[in-house]
């Protein structure tokens, strides 16, 4: 019995999903409504901070001081400028003393202290003109926001001889923050309308190119619901909510896009609507979980990590991947089978093409085939010459230097940077970041002595103040020479850490945080690497079957972002075109911000690689010709994913525009990852090294075979029916399909 003529079945998940379409989709927007109200707010509950590890000694002896002696860490500064007189003028120094006693009256308010009152030499300018009161805001990251949002009106701007102005880490937080809601806001306005031209500039077709919009801001709106939710459960960032919208967007969009593409390719080549979508969901749907589950793999890893801020990305990139991929298998499948034939309706193009009738879909691509055969003809030089260029752009990255997140990542004419930027120009030593030595165990007045002779004989030390002793603990205050968390100053943490003492001592202070924090992410980096690989590797063969394909897709992944790393180093620590995007230079790159970098830029060109791979696979397994497989792979795909890229580096770079550092770095960094990864690694390098390979390329040994052969999967791979066996089927080359 026959069945030639017989259509082609439908799979269970594609009955599943295209069901009750109309249904579905209602479902679907009523729980994007109650995510909007569950979500909203998120980004008032979110923290600034997460740059220390929780359990190191810095984060230890800070609390113990918060503690025991509030005022060892002051959070708040009142910058008081006397403007052209002495800030020991009697009129000056009179109002000083009433703004400091004001201040020690505040609610929430703990450990006032000012120049006038103790006469510290830190506390004063080097001309005289100006002076510090310092105090700390007690509570955690949101009260103490609140605090400031309540203080500063009553205390910022003239008052009698002098004007005040506000700084502090607390100042600074809170800024950042609120700069941040601020240009995100900016940054959706600039992309969702630019988004939206490349995606009827690729789709011609006005109502394909709402669909990934619409998924997109699904998985976005999901994503901001979750992180409101977990907010109950643990600190989050409020940086995470900058990769929610990019992720949320570009991801959704390279997900639909390859669906949409796939559906249309079938419509074009005579396929009813359900039939179309039986075979898209099982080639390009295939594609599109292996690559959310990539992506995935490499933002999870940020959860070996103890610092908040890397695990706030995590939660949010999983979240907005998952999501992506959910809404993009189900509700993408609904609207198509709604739409059917007329997913290619409002073909705006049309107004520009004048009688050009445009490429026929089994032509399309001509030019990536072109691109592939020129590549493979001289495979060693395209694959020697892009790597070497990868190499040369990597470079600067040696010379990397780590810091910490400080207010110069906010724009120089806020206000919190103003005055920082008033203290470490003309301040002697660094007020406000200096180290706190925490004494522990009961010791005498001659033991306090002797222990503080010690450590102003230490290399680094400019002064040394205490120790204000509180039962059986004390504190001493350290100034570095230099700045608060330059190279000597963090030489100056190990110092401090091996001083002899009678009594138990633990160091905290800024240069402390980034010392511990900077051990704790290189003891944690091996692990994080490690469980991306071996993930990585095991995914990829699933898709594949081929041994070699995952060593390769790790190798060239880690390559295609040397050119991100190396721009990192040579603009936002070297300061070069710090001008051109805004920005003052640090002369450091925040300690966590190449950790991050690294697990959301290799995810995102595995979802790339994904896409070309699993084209590619197809083609091989249905001709046993490699070379034709690669060239019909990169013809299939190239223009999709290069479309998909650009679309991704618009949004990075609306994220990019932000008055932030961190944040500009971040957008503008994964942008030119995500551009060399598709014009560079995939259209070049990918298609030299598999010419090179050869047939090898598809090797596995006989267990592996046997392995791929049960769980594999693979996107010529048929739908059965529940219940079907799976038929029997040529075995092309040495791995099945």
């Amino acid at each position: 019995m026959t069945e030639v003529n017989t259509p082609p079945r439908v799979g269970g998940w594609t009955r599943f999903v295209t069901a009750r379409p109309r249904l579905s989709l209602l479902v679907a927007l009523v729980l994007t409504a109650l995510a909007v109200l569950a979500g909203s707010g998120v980004a008032d509950r979110l923290g600034a901070g997460g740059w220390e590890d929780p359990a190191a000694e810095s984060t230890h002896a800070t609390k113990a001081l918060e503690r025991e002696f509030p005022g060892s860490q002051p959070n708040l500064l009142l910058l008081l400028d006397a403007g052209g007189a002495s800030v020991d003028d009697p009129a000056v120094a009179a109002e000083a003393e009433r703004l400091t006693e004001r201040l020690s009256g505040e609610r929430g308010v703990a450990g006032v202290g000012s120049y006038w009152q103790s006469g510290a030499p830190a506390l004063r300018a080097e001309d005289g003109h100006e002076a510090l009161i310092a105090a700390r805001i007690t509570g955690d990251e949101k009260t103490a926001g609140e605090t400031l949002e309540r203080l500063a009106p009553h205390f910022r701007g003239s008052h009698g001889p002098v004007e005040v102005t506000i700084g502090g880490p607390v100042a600074v937080r809170h800024e950042m923050q609120t700069i941040i809601q601020e240009d995100l806001t900016r940054a959706e306005l600039i992309a969702l309308p630019v988004t939206l031209v490349l995606l009827v500039m690729v789709f011609g077709s006005a109502v394909a190119a709402l669909l990934p919009l619409g998924i997109g801001i699904v998985a976005i709106l999901g994503t901001n619901a979750v992180l409101r939710g977990l907010t109950e459960l643990t600190d989050v960032s409020v940086f995470a909510i900058n990769l929610t919208t990019a992720l949320g967007l570009g991801l959704a969009i390279d997900y639909a896009l390859f669906i949409v593409r796939r559906f249309r390719e079938e419509l074009s080549a005579g396929a009813e609507p359900l039939t179309a979508i039986g075979t898209t969901l099982r080639t390009a749907g295939r594609t599109v979980l292996f690559s959310a589950l990539t992506v995935a793999v490499s933002l999870a890893a940020m959860l070996v990590f103890p610092q908040y801020f890397l695990r706030s990305f995590a939660y949010a990139g999983i979240a907005v991947v998952l999501l992506a991929a959910a809404a993009a298998l189900i509700l993408l499948p609904a609207a198509l089978i709604l739409l059917g034939h007329r997913i290619n309706a409002l073909d705006l193009r049309r107004l520009f093409r004048r009688g050009h009738r445009p490429e026929p879909a089994g032509q399309q691509g001509r030019a990536w085939a072109r691109t592939a055969t020129l590549v493979m003809r001289r495979a060693p030089f395209f694959a020697l010459g892009t790597t070497a260029v990868l190499v040369l752009l990597g470079l600067p990255f040696l010379g990397v230097r780590f810091g910490t997140a400080d207010d110069r990542q906010l724009p120089s004419a806020s206000e919190s940077h103003t005055v920082q930027q008033h203290i470490r120009e003309g301040f002697p030593g660094s007020p406000g970041g200096g180290l706190e030595v925490l004494a522990e165990g009961r010791a005498t007045e001659a033991q306090y002595g002797a222990y503080k002779e010690r450590i102003a004989a230490l290399p680094g030390v400019l002064r040394v103040d205490g120790p204000l002793v509180k039962g059986e603990s004390a504190y001493f205050t350290v100034l570095p020479k230099g700045e608060a968390v330059d190279d000597a100053a963090q030489r100056l943490v190990g110092d401090l850490r091996e001083t002899r003492a009678p009594f138990d001592t633990e160091v905290t202070g800024t240069a402390a945080v980034l010392v511990d924090s900077k051990n704790a992410i290189g003891e944690r980096l091996p692990l994080a690497a490690v469980f991306i690989t071996i993930v990585t590797l095991l995914l990829v063969f699933l898709l594949t079957g081929s041994v070699l394909i995952p060593i390769q897709a790790v190798v060239l992944n880690a390559l295609s972002l040397t050119a991100m790393f190396g721009a990192v180093v040579w603009v936002f620590q070297d300061g070069h075109l710090s001008g051109l995007l805004g920005f003052t230079s640090p002369g450091s790159i925040e300690t966590t911000l190449p950790v991050l970098m690294f697990c959301v830029a290799f995810g995102l060109s595995m979802d790339y690689g994904v896409f070309l791979l699993s084209r590619i696979k197809e083609e091989y397994d249905r001709t046993g010709d490699h070379d034709q497989a690669v060239r019909h792979g990169l013809a299939r795909t190239g223009g999709l994913i290069t479309a998909a890229a650009v679309i991704l580096a618009v949004v990075m770079v609306a994220i990019g525009t932000s008055r932030v550092t961190n944040t500009k770095m971040l957008g503008l960094g994964i942008a030119l990852a995500v551009l060399m990864d598709a014009m560079i690694v995939r259209s070049l390098l990918v298609p030299a090294v598999m010419r090179l390979t050869g047939r090898a390329t598809w090797w596995a040994p006989g267990p592996l075979r046997r392995f791929h052969e049960r769980f594999g999967l693979s996107e010529g791979e048929p739908e059965r029916p529940a219940g079907e066996t799976e038929p029997a089927r040529e075995k092309v080359g040495a791995s099945p399909g």
